[in-house]
């Protein structure tokens, strides 16, 4: 069953332009970790983030830009996305994606370590200003990027979370907490 609406949503939902499609293999010529959301994954958020009429999206994981290049497609006009990676190198490799995909002008990228950076914005941000929050770095973690991020949410916002259900050896419970 899990198979058959995976491939369901592969052929739906799993559609990329040519930019997307050759992306991850050139982070890994580069040097980057071959992991990244898959299209029909990002599709959806892109879909997800265009139905809440974003004018601030906030990624904690940018990673090589392809869950970001997504979610900036979804914002609304004038709509901006802060992303936060801890990485020098994959953050400059990210700024050429957005670049390339022509969005870049709605982007912003904050080197750090996920939960200061966070941290950083809710000091930063009034309560509320965000209409999604995607989660997509230390799994471990992110009972502490819940806490953090969930009074910038926006009424009708999202907080989407990668690798929560079927995500291997670990989720997070009812009351946020990690188990194993």
């Amino acid at each position: 069953r899990w198979q058959y609406l995976c491939d369901y949503s592969n052929r739906i939902f799993g559609r990329q332009d040519e930019h997307l499609a050759g992306l991850m293999d050139e982070a890994v010529r580069q040097g980057l970790p071959d992991i990244a959301v898959s299209a029909d994954v990002g599709r959806m958020l892109m879909i997800l983030t265009s139905m809440t009429r974003a004018k601030l999206a906030i990624e904690v994981g940018t990673l090589a830009g392809y869950s970001g290049i997504w979610i900036a497609r979804g914002l609304a006009e004038g709509g901006r996305l802060i992303t936060i990676e801890r990485e020098a190198k994959h953050a400059a490799f990210a700024r050429e994606q957005f670049e390339k995909a022509g969005v870049a002008n709605s982007v912003e990228i904050r080197i750090d370590d996920a939960l200061p950076a966070l941290q950083q914005l809710a000091a930063e941000l009034e309560p509320g200003a965000a209409d999604v929050v995607f989660l997509d770095a230390t799994k471990t973690e992110y009972p502490d990027y819940w806490r953090i991020a969930r009074p910038l949410i926006a009424v009708g916002g999202l907080i989407l979370c990668d690798n929560v259900i079927a995500g291997g050896s670990w989720f997070i419970d009812c009351e946020g907490e990690p188990s194993r």
